[in-house]
């Protein structure tokens, strides 16, 4: 499988120097949200507001009031544990175009609770004009930008840093569900780093002649409902749904409350942090304590269809995706 190689840096550069209005803003954490060489190269458009969020984030409801466009990056737990009531009172209530970038989405930092932002979604959604989108892969964090850019009001992105692997051929789509596989046995529904997870379980699924239908989804407010009912009409065992966040107010919440609205009788296994706070370790490690990983899928199929395939984790070790980038056209659902 292909990664890329800190493709959020380059696609900054691209996306904002053209565009005068593009203010980039950092919290002391430059290098870490790889914004380190747009500073080197646009200087005057950059500003470094250390580790002040509250201050931060008021400042940018100033800038966007003024007509700029600022694009805050830190880690994604300080936007929202630190600086909640400046969002909401600086930013949301007034509807500013202010990006918040957040890195370190969940358990993808060995920091502990202190670092990992297992609970932004359901925070975020919460608030009244705030857009909440989530990458999933390199593709979607080089073409996130145009997306973000494009929306009137405020925006919640869920970043990824480092090597990041690529799934997708096709940009990132605003409310547009990508259909990665087609089938009648169960739905499962991910987004984020979990949605390479839940194509290794299809893939091995497929082997036992369950037929999977694998929705990624990558803007969770505002939601495509529409798209998801269209989805699970002909699904007759289950829902799975799968997250790197807390069950509670997440991805899981938002079909649960879908399904339960327009009283659609599937079985639904939420996969996801349950009520709890994770610890510090490797993400495959806490990928695996937590059940969010490819094992956690599988065996919530076995669930719901009430079998026994008895994969293993070599099995899912052996397991190659490499003819799997999807080249997923959102409208084709």
């Amino acid at each position: 499988m292909n990664y890329e190689e800190k493709p959020y840096s380059k696609a900054f550069i691209d996306f904002a120097k053209d565009k005068p209005e593009v203010l980039c803003i950092s919290a002391d954490l430059t290098g870490s949200c790889e914004i380190d060489k747009f500073r080197d190269q646009y200087p005057d458009r950059f500003f470094s507001m250390g580790m002040a969020e509250q201050n931060m984030i008021s400042v940018c409801g100033g800038l966007a009031l003024e007509g700029f466009k600022p694009f805050i990056h830190t880690f994604a737990v300080f936007l929202y544990r630190r600086a909640i009531d400046q969002i909401i009172c600086s930013i949301a209530y007034s509807n500013r175009n202010v990006r918040l970038m957040g890195f370190l989405p969940g358990l993808t930092t060995p920091g502990g609770i202190t670092h990992q932002a297992i609970e932004d979604i359901a925070v975020f959604r919460s608030i009244p004009n705030m857009t909440v989108l989530e990458t999933g892969d390199a593709t979607e964090v080089e073409t996130v930008l145009e997306t973000a850019d494009s929306i009137n009001g405020p925006v919640y992105v869920r970043v990824l840093r480092g090597n990041v692997i690529r799934l997708f051929n096709t940009p990132f789509k605003f409310n547009q569900i990508r259909k990665l596989s087609s089938g009648e046995d169960i739905a499962i529904i991910s987004s984020g780093i979990t949605t390479e997870e839940a194509m290794k379980a299809v893939k091995v699924l497929n082997d036992f002649g369950i037929k999977i239908t694998s929705l990624h989804v990558s803007t969770l407010k505002p939601f495509n409902k529409k798209q998801l009912l269209e989805e699970l009409k002909n699904i007759r065992s289950g829902i799975i749904t799968v997250e790197n966040h807390t069950i509670i107010g997440g991805l899981g919440s938002i079909v649960s409350e879908i399904i339960a609205e327009e009283n659609i009788n599937l079985p639904l296994i939420r996969l996801g942090l349950k009520d709890t706070f994770a610890h510090g370790a490797s993400l495959k490690y806490l990928m695996n304590e937590y059940q969010i990983n490819t094992m956690a899928i599988v065996k919530a199929c076995e669930k719901l269809l009430d079998i026994s395939t008895n994969i293993d984790n070599e099995d899912i070790d052996n397991v190659e995706i490499n003819d799997m980038t999807v080249n997923s056209n959102p409208e084709d659902l």
